[in-house]
């Protein structure tokens, strides 16, 4: 597991890294999702590239909530509850854009927010990937200050979900972020400290210790450090964890998938990626996640050029992206900082052309080979 040094990434880089990361993740994920590991690879042969349609790759939800999260702390960097209201605000729009696969739990949260539920009281009982997701530019952000990161954390999770799993799935993607905008080199992430930072994400104010949600983390924190310790292979760490068939969309299962990936393969965006979605199953959302943290270690520079050149994300840019990822550089180093714009109405027209090619993707997987 020894890293071969990559130059120094400035924060800038690190948030630009991050967001395009979790585009670039969720785009190479969302044709293989919900498919086992064989089939994937019967379906979609080497090379490893972009597979939506004619070689080019769109995001899905993963990468929209992560961009509404990223612009309601760019307005609200110092008000938590203000934070939360701008973001149940743009999750009710953004249901009207219609957008495709959206989870069950997170429909009907933003569902009770159109009743007139607040964002404290909208979240429903679920243990699904919706936090976690989102929630990588918070544990960036919030690096320095752990308080906030808790806070804001806990805010974003609660508009949906309410099981305690889905808020230290997401305490932990936090934390890794905040991680690694706290760490110079990828050397410098030990793995010692990494079993330490997992184990402690579960110590959250108001769950109980003993509950069974802490023992699970704890369990799978444990098998973390035996994997790390045996140099496992992700794909070989998935069949440990009885998930060689495909991650789930449970929380625990993804984000301690996604940050094995990432750590496994720590300076290197190709193989982190590329490695979990080797695994099958929720592989939109689990590239997102691995993406996120891949992308904030290494820089945009770290990733494929093909895989930039070839994502189609309208109505947003890669100039968006790199605007957003500047906003939130200066936001961190505590400047003012312009929210970056896009034309959000557009999103409407781009899941509208997108879902034909979806319906295509789910006749193809009609067809041999099988």
């Amino acid at each position: 597991m020894n890293q071969p040094l990559i130059p120094l990434v400035t924060p800038t880089e690190r948030f630009r890294g991050l967001l395009f990361g979790t585009a670039i993740g969720d785009a190479l994920g969302l044709p293989r999702e919900g498919l086992e590991p064989a089939r994937a690879r019967r379906l979609f042969p080497e090379p490893f590239r972009h597979r939506m349609f004619l070689g080019y790759g769109v995001t899905s939800d993963d990468t929209d909530h992560t961009l509404m999260v990223a612009r309601a702390l760019l307005k609200h960097p110092h008000d938590p509850a203000a934070f939360a209201r701008a973001l149940s605000w743009y999750l009710r729009l953004w249901i009207l854009s219609l957008p495709p696969g959206i989870g069950f739990a997170t429909l009907r949260s933003i569902a009770k927010l159109w009743c007139g539920f607040g964002p404290t009281s909208s979240g429903v009982f679920s243990a699904g990937n919706g936090p976690a997701m989102r929630v990588a530019p918070i544990g960036a952000f919030f690096a320095q200050q752990p308080e906030l990161r808790e806070v804001y954390v806990r805010a974003s999770t609660l508009i949906t979900h309410t099981d305690p799993r889905a808020l230290i799935a997401a305490q932990a993607v936090a934390e890794m972020a905040a991680w690694i905008m706290d760490k110079a080199m990828p050397h410098d992430l030990y793995p010692e400290t990494l079993i330490w930072k997992l184990d402690g994400v579960a110590d959250i104010k108001g769950i109980d210790p003993d509950s069974d949600a802490v023992v699970e983390w704890k369990h799978l924190v444990t098998e973390v450090g035996r994997a790390l310790e045996k140099n496992l292979t992700v794909t070989a760490f998935a069949q440990a964890l009885d998930l060689g068939h495909g991650i789930s969309g449970y929380a625990y299962h993804t984000v301690i998938m996604a940050i094995y990936a990432w750590f496994h393969h720590r300076n290197d965006f190709h193989g982190t990626i590329e490695s979990i979605i080797a695994c099958g199953g929720d592989t939109d959302t689990t590239a997102a996640i691995a993406g996120a943290l891949a992308g904030a270690t290494t820089g945009t520079s770290g990733i494929p050029n093909p895989w930039k050149m070839y994502l189609v994300d309208w109505p947003r840019s890669i100039a968006f992206y790199w605007e957003m990822g500047s906003a939130m550089a200066e936001a961190y180093a505590g400047q003012h900082a312009r929210t970056p714009w896009y034309f959000t109405p557009g999103l409407l027209v781009k899941n509208l052309a997108t879902l034909p090619i979806l319906l295509l993707h789910v006749m193809r997987r009609l067809l041999p080979p099988y």
